[in-house]
């Protein structure tokens, strides 16, 4: 059935059906029998202990699914160089250079910077004129009459902000989701948490030349895994490809360009896509199993109101690929853009707001040591109170919790 068909009475027994146990969902309704087994759900698989690892496929692939994963697993950690198109200005070598912890397609502690400008009219301004928003920390060296070396944040920018490299596992089963579901709970939110209710990111998805829904990035700028990898191509390596086709000039100096050692399309398509199947065939992170405490804090972190913006249950839709056709599964986000007060960067990235913030999917968590968008919280109790704007509630029913209560939440979170 399609979620965005149901009835809001439909819709109310789903919410009150997960934050009964906890968490809000988005999923089949608990009387049908797949609900009961879950037996297509890649979430249930890999709770079993040692059935999976980090870094590893998602489990039940056909071979020829495991043959692209392999395939786009050694893309994603082949290391690029000047002559496969690798700059002029870049960040990393290869994919895994920032995705590496704790395995192939994880996150890391490398930060980026990102910068930009208000205007004397309160808008925002990019400052493409000087290579914005996104710095390229490394350079290829001399090239000709030129010496290409890492951008600097300009004089003219006001606004900076680091970021951090999150993890991809899991990722193919959030781009399998009907962007109608996404619609679905911005309506619920809206109906039942008004003040801290998301709203759906409208991006642009240039395969399909239209509107689509943005799931990924800190601000939901990138509607699909494709788009995601061609993106990171081009902007975290300076490799350009049919969707990403023009190089960044270093800086906002397009004459530069005269020495690039490598003027062509650098990648014809393929490479771009061996790294979208690696992504949409990496399995989330294995659970933990519940214990005592976990259960209890799966109880507090409903009460406090996480819930209301980390739902636990998302139901992919039709896909060709049988591990993602169907499949329910637990990431505790809602995938959408909330104003987060000041605890937002002022920088607006497709349609994300200066003081907005995609809510962060929080399975697999545990594998992180550096939390938030810009890595300033070193733990999770940090990470919790920054929250502010439609997080300040579930923040300071958060600070009003016993030192056992937080011990409790926060078993449940590492759990994830």
């Amino acid at each position: 059935m399609n979620i965005a068909k149901r009835s809001n009475t439909v819709g109310l027994v789903l919410l009150l059906s997960g934050a009964g146990c906890g968490t809000g969902s988005v999923g089949p309704l608990p009387a049908e029998p797949e609900a009961d087994s879950e037996r297509a759900s890649a979430a249930t698989a890999l709770r079993a202990q040692g059935q999976t690892k980090a870094g590893d496929p998602l489990p039940g692939l056909l071979q020829a699914d495991l043959d692209r994963f392999t395939a786009g697993k050694a893309d994603f950690e082949e290391e690029e160089t000047p002559e496969d198109g690798l700059g002029p200005v870049f960040n990393e070598t290869s994919c895994a250079r920032c995705h590496s912890d704790p395995a192939s397609g994880g996150g890391s502690a490398l930060l980026e910077t990102r910068f930009g400008a208000r205007t004397e009219s309160g808008t925002f301004d990019p400052l493409p004129q000087y290579g914005g928003s996104l710095i390229q920390a490394n350079g290829i060296g001399p090239a000709g009459k030129c010496n290409f070396v890492a951008e600097t944040v300009p004089a003219a920018a006001t606004l900076t902000s680091l970021r951090r490299s999150t993890p991809l596992f899991g990722l193919g089963l959030v781009d399998a989701v009907p962007e109608s579901t996404f619609t679905y709970v911005a309506r619920i939110e809206s109906t039942f948490f008004p003040d801290e209710a998301g709203r759906v990111a409208k991006v642009h998805d240039i395969a399909r030349n239209a509107d689509a829904v943005g799931r990924f990035g800190w601000k939901g700028q990138v509607p699909t895994l494709h788009q995601f990898g061609g993106d990171a191509y081009l902007n975290e390596m300076g490799i350009t490809s049919p969707e990403f086709p023009n190089e960044n000039c270093p800086n906002g100096d397009c004459s530069l360009l005269a020495c690039n050692p490598m003027p062509t399309l650098n990648d014809d398509g393929s490479g771009v896509t061996k790294v979208a199947d690696f992504m949409t065939l990496l399995a989330p992170s294995p659970r933990a199993p519940p214990t005592a405490e976990t259960l209890v804090g799966r109880v507090i972190f409903s009460t406090v109101g996480c819930s209301h913006c980390h739902w636990d249950t998302f139901r992919t839709g039709d896909s060709p690929v049988q591990a993602l056709n169907h499949v329910t599964f637990h990431p505790y986000s809602d995938f959408l853009l909330h104003d987060m007060g000041s605890l937002g960067d002022g920088l607006e990235i497709g349609d994300g707001k200066g003081r907005e913030f995609r809510t962060a999917p929080l399975w697999g968590v545990s594998a992180v040591t550096r939390y938030l968008h810009d890595g300033r919280a070193t733990t999770l109790e940090d990470a919790v109170l920054a929250h502010d704007g439609q997080g300040k509630r579930a923040r300071d029913r958060f600070s009003r919790l016993s030192d056992l209560e937080q011990k409790s939440l926060f078993a449940f979170v590492n759990s994830l």
